[in-house]
């Protein structure tokens, strides 16, 4: 069996963004989402997530953008000098090879972000980074900590297949040069966290098989998604995407994925999209699916 679970990234980062993902799931190949706890448009996720009963939701922990969740004091290490997070995965890295990034500080953060979605009446279906950052040396064993704290009993592990990858980004106009750099960013994360499902497992976590998005992160195709769909193989595979409307919120934010969103809904809205998973034996699923198959 071929199973795919299509997730999209940012919920809750603008009102837009929301309901891209919505209309993503109701009518399109979208059958999981990932909900940031400090985004702008938080209490309008939760509604969205309410508007779409099928649609697994889990929680996008983020170090990354925007203010934290946790009392800033009790989290100084992630912060800038204005206390909002301003560390890209890059920049966290060095912190944490430099011993200036505070792991407790971490964990209590990210605590604190999975209980505002769970006290919002959210069962969180998974967890993932914001960037990936959950992957970086350290912090992946946080997460798996805090998802068994919390009775989560999945994790994205974004390490990239290959193959799949080599699917994905073939086909249709797409910016080789950013193509080219996310996907060394895919390799660096295999190289720094290639043990991480033999983690999960024995944490008890459940993972997908395989994993795809990051180097066509904001360069998706229908070309590309038409050939990984082609090239599925047995098992779960995870793709990720980032669909949404360019609103005037979006617009504002520091957010390079613009433009972009929207196609990514129409490829993703697509009949022609739509009938080759039917036509493939596809079965789109959420994480819960795989916590009950693990």
């Amino acid at each position: 069996m071929r199973n795919l679970i299509v997730n999209a990234d940012d919920l809750g980062w603008t009102e837009g963004v929301n309901r891209g993902i919505r209309d993503a799931s109701r009518s399109g190949i979208v059958t999981s989402t990932s909900l940031l706890a400090n985004g702008l448009a938080f209490g309008e996720a939760l509604k969205t997530a309410k508007l779409a009963p099928g649609l697994g939701v889990g929680v996008h922990l983020n170090l990354s953008d925007g203010a934290p969740v946790a009392e800033p004091e009790s989290v100084m290490s992630l912060l800038d000098g204005k206390g909002s997070f301003a560390s890209g995965p890059g920049s966290l890295l060095l912190k944490r090879a430099r011993r200036g990034l505070v792991l407790a500080e971490v964990e209590r953060e990210w605590d604190a972000q999975i209980r505002k979605v769970r006290d919002a009446g959210i069962r969180p279906t998974h967890v993932d980074g914001h960037k990936h950052v959950h992957m970086l040396p350290g912090l992946f064993a946080i997460a798996l900590r805090l998802a068994k704290r919390h009775g989560i009993e999945a994790i994205r592990v974004s390490l990239e297949e290959s193959s799949l990858r080599a699917a994905l980004s073939s086909g249709g106009k797409h910016n080789s040069v950013v193509v080219m750099r996310q996907g060394v960013q895919a390799r660096g994360l295999k190289l720094l966290a290639r043990d991480a499902r033999e983690q999960a497992r024995r944490a008890g976590i459940a993972t997908t098989d395989y994993f795809c998005g990051i180097a066509q992160t904001g360069e998706l195709t229908r070309e590309g998604v038409e050939l990984f769909l082609r090239s599925l193989p047995e098992g779960t595979t995870e793709l990720m995407c980032h669909p949404g409307y360019a609103d005037e919120a979006l617009q504002k934010s520091a957010t390079r994925l613009q433009a972009s969103r929207q196609k990514e809904l129409e490829i993703l809205r697509d009949t022609r999209i739509r009938n080759l998973v039917a036509s493939q034996g596809i079965r789109l699923i959420d994480y819960g699916y795989v916590t009950q198959e693990a």
